[in-house]
């Protein structure tokens, strides 16, 4: 039995089932981690819920922007733009059990045994690993149980831009959903940056990569985290562990094998992504 964990898929679905060729993937042996955005800006998005659906227990996904974007749409609180592919899965039959399992999908999950813990951006370095725990479950009962338009319509914007224990409400989940789907770089008290999705190296004046700083949630487990293609699968962090390698850009995805953290790759299939 392995673990793999796997970078942002975004509909890329014929690079995804290749790469699963690569590392000899069996369904009845192994486990995926898939660390967010499986779907958006390729063009199998709805093959990629499907097969994920599809796989049980013998997967384990966690929540991006970009499925939250897939959520809001559905929900009629977002418009589509003009690069999102949702089209056809928005259409298909079967949306209303896809979407319903996108729903139940965690922002963080955690494997003590294994020694890795999972989300899509990552891990503030002001958040103890039992903090960002606790704070993830309290958005995933929100989504799965409160009125879903109500609180998805006003889950999107920017502020407020750094943590507050004290936030409530609106305020208090759009924060802790910004920290783990939208976050690269930050101040040391946790200032998030929106505007820049550059390489590590040309972080913004006053700010840094989030794993840059040093981490609590580290002392705890590793981190594994997809989002941030511009980092080529590396952070020169011990420990952390970037798995977005820009197939939707016509790069590369990528899985780690979690138990000897074995790479692996294969070239983004053409047919996949819209440039």
């Amino acid at each position: 039995m392995a673990t793999y964990a796997i970078g942002d898929i975004q509909g890329c679905y014929k690079s995804f089932k290749q790469l699963l060729g690569e590392i000899n993937f069996n369904t009845k042996r192994d486990r995926l981690w898939l660390a967010g955005d499986l779907v958006n800006r390729g063009k199998g998005s709805l093959d990629v819920l499907r097969y994920v659906a599809d796989l049980g227990e013998a997967s384990q996904s966690v929540l991006g922007n970009h499925d939250f974007h897939l959520l809001a749409v559905a929900a009629g609180v977002r418009k589509l733009r003009g690069s999102d592919t949702l089209d056809s899965l928005l259409n298909a039959p079967d949306a209303p059990e896809l979407l319903s399992w996108l729903r139940q999908q965690p922002l963080l999950h955690h494997d003590e045994r294994l020694g890795y813990v999972m989300t899509h951006a990552g891990i503030p370095p002001i958040w103890k690993l039992s903090k960002a725990k606790a704070l993830a479950a309290e958005v995933e009962h929100d989504l799965r149980f409160q009125n879903l338009p109500i609180f998805l319509g006003n889950l999107f914007g920017n502020e407020p831009l750094c943590w507050d224990d004290y936030l409530q409400g609106d305020a208090r989940s759009r924060s802790i959903v910004n920290y783990f789907t939208r976050m690269r770089f930050c101040k040391p008290d946790g200032t998030l940056d929106f505007t820049n999705k550059h390489e590590a190296s040309r972080a913004p004046k006053g700010y840094a990569p989030w794993f840059s700083y040093p981490s609590k949630a580290l002392k705890e487990a590793n981190i594994v985290f997809g989002h941030w293609a511009a980092l080529e699968g590396r952070t020169g962090v011990k420990h952390i562990y970037a798995l977005d390698t820009g197939c939707v850009w016509g790069n590369h995805l990528m899985a780690m094998r979690l138990d000897d953290r074995k790479k692996f790759q294969v070239a983004a299939v053409k047919k996949d992504f819209i440039l």
